[in-house]
């Protein structure tokens, strides 16, 4: 299996000299024998397959999934100005010249697609650079003795001498090129599911079917011109069956339009021609639509996220002050929990691996939209929220353009 390229390494002024006992225990890596199986992901083990398929076809659960992921990996990071090296491993978080952010939102995609994540963790063993990989969730599975993770590139056709064995975090092994690795396994927790997060719209997964269908529906109409379905009858003699196969076939070929929309007969009348068409009615578009709606609803519904962030009621108006409210909403309760889980063990590698205090890295969230002008002081907005300001402090009096200008230097 291809492996990542080895990290470039930060320029070694910008860290911190180690003489601390190791806290690690790093072991020469082995392939997987034949009696170390993995634990299947789903009871075919192509359940991965099954879900990031269901997501490229029904477009209001891709959008929320793709919204969750922005949303989580912010706008960039934050942290101390005084901390020049966790700047520099912001800026590069690999040797693949891969921003944290990039990382990061990889991580919160799969995350949000899978209910699982994965990231792998390269150093050496001077601890000398820190390099963070995003790994495909659907190539990942947890190993039977649940202490390392196994990675083949397809699991359809699994083979032990293509597959590669991280261990789990902070646990690391030691590669052939000389580099300790590890891997961190992210997943949401489920009652019953052990070796594998389960995705939190699980519970949506037949409405996200449903409004794939609904959307099929529509497209086999436009590809019949919203012909009427029905019966044809055609008038003829033949003398076997096969024949009427082969007329009912060039008939469907030239006039049915996608095949199932006009059902043909062959029938043997001795006199005049009797050919017709019976038309097979059906008023039922309005219950197709309102089955669309109702199946798009719960989809959000079911992903716990907002119509309003997932561009569902722009055709109503653009609602400037209901999408900042159901962004705070989601910031609180779902947005500011997610970006923890994920930063948390990233924080503690950075820590252990590089001796670098990364407490202050957070996520730097922004809304959607626009809500004070960015001539407004801060201490006027704080007087506009409602909050304690001071027109006298000279944080205060800084114009909110010079803040979104601060942040925007640490945006990946």
């Amino acid at each position: 299996m291809h492996k990542p390229p080895l990290p470039n390494k930060i320029p070694n002024k910008l860290y911190l000299p180690t003489n601390r006992t190791d806290p690690f225990f790093p072991t020469h890596s082995s392939l997987p024998s034949s009696k170390q199986p993995f634990w299947k992901w789903g009871n075919d083990n192509l359940f991965p397959y099954a879900l990031a398929l269901m997501s490229r076809h029904s477009t209001t659960h891709r959008r929320i999934i793709n919204d969750k992921a922005d949303y989580i990996s912010g706008k960039g990071f934050s942290f101390d100005p005084e901390n020049q090296m966790l700047e520099a491993f912001t800026r590069r978080a690999n040797g693949s010249g891969e921003s944290l952010r990039q990382v990061f939102n990889k991580l919160a995609f799969d995350k949000a697609l899978f209910g699982n994540a994965f990231l792998e963790i390269v150093s050496d063993p001077q601890h000398s650079f820190l390099s963070l990989f995003h790994q495909d969730a659907s190539k990942c599975r947890v190993a039977k003795e649940n202490n390392a993770i196994l990675l083949h590139h397809n699991w359809k056709e699994f083979k032990h001498d293509t597959c590669r064995s991280l261990p789990l975090y902070p646990r690391f092994e030691l590669s052939d090129d000389g580099t300790l690795r590890s891997i961190i396994h992210y997943k949401d927790y489920e009652p019953m599911f052990e070796h594998y997060g389960v995705p939190s719209y699980i519970a949506g997964m037949n409405v996200s079917a449903i409004a794939y269908k609904t959307d099929q529906w529509n497209i086999s109409r436009l590809d019949n011109s919203f012909q009427l379905s029905g019966i044809m009858v055609l008038d003829g003699e033949v003398d076997n069956e096969l024949d009427a196969h082969q007329i009912i076939r060039t008939a469907e070929k030239r006039f049915a339009g996608k095949p199932g929309q006009v059902m043909f007969m062959i029938k043997n009348t001795e006199e005049a021609d009797n050919s017709k068409f019976v038309p097979i009615a059906s008023d039922n578009e309005g219950d197709w639509k309102l089955l669309h709606e109702q199946a798009t609803s719960d989809i959000v519904v079911a992903h716990s996220w907002f119509r309003s962030l997932s561009g569902l009621d722009y055709a109503s108006g653009f609602n400037s002050e209901r999408i900042l409210h159901e962004y705070e909403i989601a910031l609180n309760t779902l947005i500011l929990g997610e970006q923890q889980e994920l930063l948390e063990p990233i924080r503690d590698a950075i820590a252990n691996l590089l001796g670098c205090d990364a407490s202050s890295l957070q996520v730097i969230n922004r809304p959607p939209t626009r809500s004070k002008p960015l001539y407004m002081k801060v201490w006027e907005a704080r007087k506009n929220d409602g909050l304690d300001y001071d027109p006298t402090d000279p944080q205060q009096n800084l114009f909110l353009a010079q803040i979104t200008k601060y942040a925007l230097k640490n945006i990946d």
